[in-house]
């Protein structure tokens, strides 16, 4: 999966684990370690990025420089890189069930941006945006398989 795409992912994750953990929705402990343990990793790297991704949803977070800078951690940190792909690969078997939302707006707001992205990236957002719709409604079968 190339590292914008994992980032995207990554970052829709927390965010939509974050959002349910305050609802009575149950979320798995495993999701809830690896998000940990990756934000950790980043913190790292980038103390700056994991301060603005943990006052999401409350404040804005602005998608484009958030995927962008975790990306460019990733490719400069193979821990980073490693942290965010292990919990894409958790994510891909276990998504949260609000994250198809959540990746439309990272979607939108990437493709809002000036910045120009791998045309990989759009087609991959849209598989694991549809995947994760599928497995909220049957998880059997469904995966992100990029």
């Amino acid at each position: 999966m190339e590292p914008l795409t994992t980032a995207a992912i990554a970052i829709g994750t927390i965010i939509a684990t974050k959002a349910l953990e305050k609802t009575t929705e149950k979320v798995t402990e495993s999701l809830v370690d690896k998000t940990g343990k990756f934000l950790v990793t980043l913190k790292k790297q980038s103390p700056h990025t994991v301060a603005a991704i943990e006052k999401a949803p409350e404040q804005p977070l602005d998608y484009d420089k958030t995927v962008r800078e975790v990306g460019a951690a990733a490719q400069a940190n193979p821990e980073v890189a490693q942290t965010m792909q292990d919990l894409a690969l958790l994510t891909e078997n276990n998504p949260p069930s609000n994250l198809a939302e959540i990746l439309k707006e990272i979607k939108a707001a990437v493709e809002k941006s000036q910045q120009s992205y791998p045309s990989t990236f759009t087609q991959n957002i849209e598989k694991a945006i549809n995947a994760a719709q599928n497995q909220t409604i049957d998880q059997r079968g469904s995966t992100f398989n990029f």
